[in-house]
């Protein structure tokens, strides 16, 4: 079965690079940003944003934690690194934000603490939010039907396109 590529490997590149520059744009006076990546996929992509952000910028302080939560219950949330988050720029990345329950759900760790803002990126957005969650970084808006789903392949730590099916 073919695949209906709406992302390549070039294109996902580009997308990272100048979400990257938006960070960096909205977050300039800024001392530390923790990106806070939301296992497995959204993981590489804030790793990847990471590293962008480090090459265009090395006077901000970026760290990258881990969320570890199951996108069908996500009622127990792990964080990779527990830290005081308050007065911080926290960013949670996902690859793809559909309903918008997800990046609810994985910002609840971080509501114990007063950070100073919570933003959300996502490679992919769907149209369909049920849930009031803005994605303040998109890579690509897309317009679907409820029955299409969309998939973020990864290779390691690289990013090498979306489909959707």
């Amino acid at each position: 079965m073919s695949r209906n590529y709406i992302l390549s490997k070039e294109a996902v590149a580009r997308k990272l690079q100048r979400m990257a520059y938006e960070i960096i744009e909205n977050n300039l006076d800024e001392q530390e940003i923790i990106l806070a990546g939301i296992r497995e996929n959204g993981s590489v992509i804030a790793r990847n944003i990471e590293k962008l952000l480090h090459a265009i910028n090395s006077n901000i302080k970026i760290w990258n934690i881990e969320i570890a939560l199951d996108k069908k219950a996500p009622h127990d949330i792990k964080l990779s690194g527990e830290t005081d988050f308050t007065e911080k720029v926290i960013i949670v990345v996902d690859d793809v934000a559909n309903s918008g329950r997800t990046m609810l759900y994985a910002i609840k760790p971080f509501l114990a603490y007063l950070p100073k803002k919570i933003q959300t990126l996502a490679l992919v957005e769907r149209t369909h939010k049920t849930y009031p969650v803005n994605t303040d970084y998109v890579g690509l808006s897309v317009a679907t039907t409820l029955q299409e789903h969309i998939f973020v392949e990864v290779e390691g730590d690289t990013v090498t396109g979306a489909y959707m099916e």
